[in-house]
């Protein structure tokens, strides 16, 4: 079964509440339309209701089953904008600033998070990505035992060789674009965990660098072969079954051919299904993993779902 389709299964097995900022976008109407009639959930749009019927009319989309807020009329506003002063107010916010912000679909739906009013948020179809993290980097909290907040994407290739049948986790893509050793330790752990809680299978973990087991000397190496140890100690304190393995070429990770040539008795190399990378330089790096589709990138503040749409999506749901 191929990834989009397990996680479909299991969202019909365990619905969730997910709210979609940018309700007043074509394109997120037509997901949240699919949403609710997959059964994955409920879907909850923000925005003036007005607005979001003249723009389902326009669309012919039935807005049965999907609820719709409108921040600034919310009942819950005034709550809402308590919580974020109190959460701020040593950082020098103002209530009335609060309760400009939670006028902000991107900061009402944050805090529908943090009040578990919602399980998780889809958004950045017309919003940029740092107007997303802002807020979430406000008021979610890091999960327990993690102090590093990062982001991931989920690829599927279209040779199911590579990675978990053809299913790749790699992080980090787009919120930390040089960490530390150890931010790049706690992204290779919190990954670890993410790919064994929706794959079910055990994490093979390959921290990247441009050299293979000490082939090339440069810092970059250093901090690679330094956060690959760390992450063995966290994960084995965190009692994450997960295998650890750098620095590694992309190559040696993923090839078996390869990984046979450049190094024996590691249980990563040339059948990872994680990968690290040292720096923010994804697009290179994907570039030789071969054509992939349906990338999937993440954010994981804590045990919160957070999924940034891009700016040039489309809405859909399949099975492949």
């Amino acid at each position: 079964m191929r990834f989009i389709g397990n996680v479909i299964d299991k969202l019909q097995r365990h619905p969730k509440r997910v709210v979609f900022p940018e309700g007043e976008e074509p394109r997120i109407l037509q997901a949240a339309r699919q949403f609710q009639a997959l059964k994955l959930g409920a879907p909850i749009v923000l925005g003036d209701q007005a607005k979001v019927k003249a723009v389902a009319e326009g669309l012919n989309i039935p807005l049965d089953g999907i609820r719709i807020i409108n921040p600034i009329k919310s009942e819950d506003s005034e709550n809402f904008s308590k919580r974020f002063f109190s959460l701020r107010r040593e950082k020098g916010l103002r209530i009335t600033e609060a309760r400009e912000a939670m006028m902000q679909p991107n900061y009402f739906g944050t805090m529908m998070l943090a009040m578990h009013q919602a399980d998780g948020i889809v958004s950045g179809a017309s919003h940029t990505t740092s107007s997303l993290l802002r807020p979430l980097f406000q008021i979610i909290k890091t999960a327990p035992d993690i102090t590093t907040a990062s982001s991931c994407m989920v690829m599927e290739v279209e040779d199911t060789r590579f990675g978990e049948d053809g299913v790749l986790f790699m992080a980090d893509c787009g919120v930390i674009p040089d960490p530390t050793v150890d931010q790049l330790a706690d992204i290779a752990v919190s990954t670890a965990w993410l790919a064994r809680h929706m794959l079910g299978v055990r994490p093979r973990v390959a921290m990247l660098s441009f050299s293979t087991k000490g082939s090339a000397s440069h810092p970059l190496v250093g901090k690679v072969q330094a956060a690959t140890a760390m992450a063995k100690r966290k994960a084995g304190q965190l009692r994450l079954e997960a295998d650890f393995d750098g620095e590694l070429q992309v190559d040696a990770a993923l090839v078996p051919e390869i990984a046979v040539r450049k190094l024996q008795d590691s249980k990563v190399a040339g059948r990872a299904n994680v990968l690290i990378f040292p720096r923010s330089q994804l697009r290179q790096h994907c570039q030789q993993t071969g054509a992939a589709r349906r990338p999937r990138k993440r954010l994981r503040p804590d045990s919160a779902w957070v999924e940034p749409a891009r700016r040039g999506c489309f809405a859909r749901f399949e099975r492949a």
